[in-house]
C-alpha cells in the first residue's frame, strides 16, 4: 500500500489530540466561558492535556496546601519503586510534630505507617504528617525540597519551585494553576490506586476525625479528588477532578476569598467543561499504524505508531470536521532504532494544521548482510533518479 493511500485511509481513522491554541473564537460556536471570581484559574481535560480555559493559568502564586499534592505524589512513587513500604513505621521528629498550621496530631516520638501519614496529608492535610513523611523518605525537608523540585522539572512544570512539604508560606515557593493541573494528571494516570485516597471524606486518627476540605465531594459525585488549600496570603485554593460519562476534567482555582467560594467557582468550571466540550481517544499509543519501507535491512519493513495515545479534545460537534493525513520517510536506511521518527501524522481542521505528531518505528531494524545493502544501494539509485 503507497503512502497516498495511507493518508487517505488515517483521515477516516485516525483523529489526534488538537492543540488548544487551534481552538479560535471564531471558529468555533462556543459560549464565553464563565468568569470567576479567583486570581488565576485552569481547567483541563485529563485525557488529551488540552487546557479548556484558563486566566493567568501560568501566573507564579502561592499554593498553599495545594503543595501537598507534590508531597503526596513522591511518596507514591516511592511507594512504586519500592524505596518505601506503605506498613513502614515512621519515627515522628519533634521537628515534624512542631510545625504549625493544620495538623494530623500525630505525637512526637511516635511511629505511624507511612500509608497512615499518607492519609493524613491528602484528607486531613496535616504539615506534621507531610514533614514526617517529607524527612523518613529524604532526611529532611530541604532534602526533600530538592526531590520536588526535580520531580516538578521532569513533568514540565516551568512556573514551580518548592520549598517545603506543607505549603507554608516561603517568598520562593510558588506554583501555577496550569502546573498543578499538570500535577494532578500525573497523580491520576500514574497511581490510579492511590488515587482512591483523594475521595476519601474523612479520616479518624489519635481519637480525631477531620472531614476532607473538598465540599464539592458532598455536593457532586462525579467529583473523586484533589486538595484544598488556604493562607491569608494564597486566599482559598482547590485542584478538583470529576469524570463524566467517561471524559475527567481536572480544575484548578487559585485566590477565592472563601471556603465555598472555591468549591461554587470550581463547579462552574466543571459544568461548563461538560457541557461544551467531548473528549474520545482512538488508538492507544503503540498501535500499528502503518508499515514504513527499510532499505538495507534484515526486514523491507518496519510497524510505525504513534508514542502517545490518539485522543482529541473538541467542543462538541467538532469531531467529526477532523481529518488527518500521514507521511512516511520514503528512505528510511536500517538500522533502525524502536522508537526512531520515521514520519508525521498532520490533523486539519478545514485547510489548517491544528496539530502535528511523529510517527515513531515500533521495533528494531537490524542492518542487512552485504549482498542486501549492495542490492539496495542499486534499487535506492534508481529510486532516486525517478522520485
Amino acid at each position: 500500500m503507497n503512502i497516498t493511500t495511507f493518508a487517505k485511509r488515517l483521515c477516516l481513522l485516525v483523529p489526534l489530540i488538537v492543540a488548544p491554541a487551534a481552538w479560535a473564537a471564531d471558529d468555533m460556536a462556543l459560549p464565553a466561558s464563565p468568569q470567576l471570581a479567583a486570581k488565576a484559574y485552569v481547567l483541563m481535560d485529563a485525557a488529551s492535556g488540552n487546557v479548556l480555559v484558563e486566566n493567568n493559568g501560568d501566573q507564579r502564586l502561592p499554593p498553599a496546601s495545594l503543595t501537598k499534592l507534590m508531597t503526596a505524589y513522591i511518596a507514591t512513587l516511592e511507594i512504586r519503586r519500592g524505596q518505601i513500604g506503605e506498613n513502614d513505621p515512621v519515627t515522628v521528629s519533634e521537628n515534624a510534630w512542631r510545625t504549625g498550621g493544620s495538623r494530623m496530631f500525630i505525637k512526637v516520638g511516635s511511629q505511624v505507617t507511612v500509608s497512615d501519614l499518607l492519609h493524613g496529608i491528602i484528607i486531613q492535610s496535616g504539615n506534621d504528617a507531610s514533614v514526617a513523611l517529607s524527612e523518613h523518605i529524604a532526611g529532611s525537608e530541604d532534602a526533600f525540597a530538592d526531590m520536588m523540585n526535580k520531580t516538578a522539572a521532569d513533568l514540565g512544570m516551568t512556573n514551580s519551585h518548592f520549598m517545603n512539604p506543607t505549603g507554608l508560606p516561603n517568598p520562593e515557593h510558588y506554583s501555577s494553576p496550569h502546573d498543578m493541573a499538570v500535577l494532578a494528571r500525573a497523580i491520576i494516570r500514574v497511581d490510579p490506586v492511590h488515587y482512591a485516597i483523594y475521595s476519601q471524606k474523612e479520616f479518624f486518627w489519635n481519637g480525631i476525625k477531620q472531614p476532607n476540605r473538598n465540599l464539592l465531594l458532598w455536593r457532586d459525585k462525579t467529583v473523586d479528588g484533589l486538595k484544598t488549600g488556604h493562607t491569608e496570603e494564597a486566599g482559598y485554593c482547590m485542584v478538583s477532578s470529576a469524570v463524566r460519562d467517561g471524559q475527567r476534567l481536572i480544575a484548578v482555582v487559585f485566590g477565592t476569598n472563601s471556603e465555598s467560594a472555591r468549591a461554587s467557582e470550581t463547579q462552574k468550571l466543571l459544568t461548563y467543561g461538560f457541557r461544551f466540550f467531548e473528549t474520545q481517544t482512538f488508538y492507544q499509543k503503540g498501535t500499528e499504524l502503518a508499515q514504513a519501507q527499510v532499505w538495507k535491512g534484515t526486514t523491507h519493513q518496519v510497524k510505525a505508531g504513534l508514542a502517545e495515545d490518539l485522543t482529541m479534545t473538541m467542543p462538541k460537534g467538532q469531531l467529526k470536521k477532523l481529518a488527518a493525513s500521514m507521511t512516511l520517510n520514503p528512505k528510511l536506511v536500517a538500522p533502525i532504532a524502536k522508537g526512531d521518527v520515521i514520519g508525521k501524522v498532520e490533523v486539519k481542521l478545514d485547510d489548517k494544521v491544528v496539530h502535528s505528531a511523529d510517527l515513531i518505528a515500533l521495533d528494531a531494524v537490524e542492518e542487512g548482510g552485504i549482498f542486501r545493502r549492495l542490492w539496495d544501494s542499486i534499487r535506492m539509485f534508481f529510486y532516486g533518479m525517478f522520485n
